[in-house]
């Protein structure tokens, strides 16, 4: 027997909850800000902690850079604000609830 998502009752190979949750979160926050050495940082807030592992690691990949996940921000090396909001996108959140800070 298939396994059942708990939240929909579907099989998992037809559970769409993960896709309807990104699609309904809430607003993801893009900005970038000085850290040590006066290195600049993109910060990505709002992310689902769920979700938070798998986007750190396709954002890092997508655009070549290195960064982190922790207290349920995600820090990347460099300035990549509107790159981010571009990659967010193609991963499946709405573009209009990804909020990119000047």
């Amino acid at each position: 027997m298939a396994d059942m998502c708990p939240k929909c009752g579907l099989p998992l190979e037809l559970c769409v909850c993960k896709v309807l949750d990104r699609e309904t979160e809430t607003k993801i926050k893009v900005f970038a800000k000085k850290a040590k050495f006066d290195k600049i940082v993109t910060v990505v807030e709002g992310i689902g902690p769920d979700e938070i592992a798998r986007t750190t690691k396709e954002l890092k990949q997508a655009l070549a850079c290195g960064g982190t996940e922790r207290d349920g921000i995600i820090e990347l090396q460099g300035a990549h604000k509107q790159a981010v909001k571009k990659v967010l996108a193609r991963l499946g959140y709405k573009e209009s609830n990804i909020d990119v800070a000047l």
